[in-house]
């Protein structure tokens, strides 16, 4: 089992961008494919995804270009970098994982999350 803790969620103006964080517990982080989602009210929207070894990346449409999605194993921890933010962005940020890479759709584990608010 893994616990994630998000942090770096903080208000922002447009334009403006953030460095989320997701800090995992345990020794085996690397056996996790971890993937980020956001959730405004009334729907939870896939961000980006990372597989175990950092090899792979996958975006949602609507961040491609604008977020990127790294891993550092040795720190247990996965960042979400994110530029050119829109009020749009606005959302709490949740990180998730799974023990399968090709899974980060419908993942086991999450964090709490952290709010991102982006003003116009």
């Amino acid at each position: 089992q893994v616990q994630l803790v998000e942090s770096g969620g903080e208000l922002v103006q447009a334009g403006g961008s953030l460095r989320l964080s997701c800090a995992a517990s345990g020794r085996t982080f690397s056996r996790y494919a971890v993937a980020w989602f956001r959730q405004a009210p009334g729907e939870r929207e896939f961000v980006a995804a990372i597989t175990k070894n950092g090899d792979s990346t996958f975006y949602a449409d609507s961040v491609q270009g604008r977020f990127t999605i790294s891993r550092d194993n040795a720190k247990n921890t996965v960042y979400l970098l994110m530029n050119s933010l829109k009020p749009e962005d606005t959302a709490i940020y949740i990180c998730a994982a799974t023990i399968e890479n090709g899974k980060y759709l419908d993942p086991d584990y999450w964090g709490q999350g952290t709010q991102v608010t982006v003003s116009s």
